[in-house]
């Protein structure tokens, strides 16, 4: 716990500890709060932030339900919009944290159901890479979507070095040029940055909810996880999702229009 934190941090720690000794960390941030349990460390980072598509959000979303990754920990702002997704009459945290260890791999999911404006994807980013050093991640991965005017749904391929790149071009397609914008690319610039190998996934989409896209983007990950995860109840239940997801997507935009724009940070 930081000298500076809030009082209110303080006693929750206290109240917590007096429960179990090692159930949350705590990391206050100016912009940012997390509240969870420690991450396996050398472990794997993959995130998955709304944007075109939803391709992100909807694929890890997927994969922690079907692999029963558990959830330990959520974060939480004073820039996110005021959006809670409901379960099964159960409320969601906005931005969730997941891990499992398996024989074959140690993975933590970052799985948000928030879009994160572009004034402060800075400062949002730069608190989670702060959170996430100290655990010494193998690598981190981000999901997001890509417009075009193709009907195919590939996943291209982006990488912070060359030898991450490596990793990644014999089972994406490697973006030869071009520029990637929103949480996904300050993800990258601060992995970049510190010198953590990170990739990014970009899975092929039109400008709606596309499980689809998320399938194919869940296939790589499949390759470089070794996770096994059967994406044909995705593609089954992809137009019911398509529905559930659109009126998410709606929502979301609903609020963000909502939102007072001095609320928020700007820059440049």
């Amino acid at each position: 716990m930081t000298a500076d934190a809030p009082e209110c941090c303080t006693e929750l720690i206290s109240r917590l500890d007096s429960v179990h000794e090692d159930l949350v960390e705590i990391a206050p941030k100016k912009d940012l709060t997390i509240i969870s349990r420690p991450l396996p460390e050398n472990g794997a980072i993959l995130m998955g932030f709304p944007g075109s598509g939803l391709v992100g959000t909807i694929a890890l979303q997927y994969m922690v339900d079907q692999l029963e990754f558990e959830q330990i920990g959520s974060m939480n702002s004073r820039y996110f919009p005021p959006l809670a997704m409901m379960n099964k009459g159960l409320i969601n945290d906005p931005v969730r944290i997941y891990a499992k260890s398996s024989g074959d791999y140690a993975i933590a999911a970052i799985v948000a159901d928030i879009p994160i404006a572009p004034p402060i994807c800075y400062e949002i980013s730069n608190a989670i890479m702060d959170w996430l050093q100290p655990f010494k991640p193998k690598e981190v991965l981000t999901i997001a979507g890509i417009v075009t005017n193709e009907p195919e749904k590939r996943v291209f391929g982006v990488a912070t070095t060359t030898d991450a790149l490596q990793r990644i071009q014999d089972v994406t397609l490697v973006l030869p040029i071009g520029s990637i914008s929103g949480i996904a690319s300050s993800i990258l610039t601060e992995c970049k940055a510190r010198n953590i190998p990170a990739f990014g996934l970009l899975g092929e989409t039109i400008n709606a909810p596309d499980p689809r896209a998320s399938a194919a983007t869940i296939e790589v990950l499949n390759k470089m996880y070794n996770l096994s995860l059967d994406i044909q109840p995705l593609i089954e239940q992809a137009v019911e999702i398509e529905q559930t997801m659109g009126k998410l997507a709606e929502e979301v935009q609903q609020s963000a229009d909502a939102m007072p724009k001095k609320d928020l940070p700007m820059y440049g």
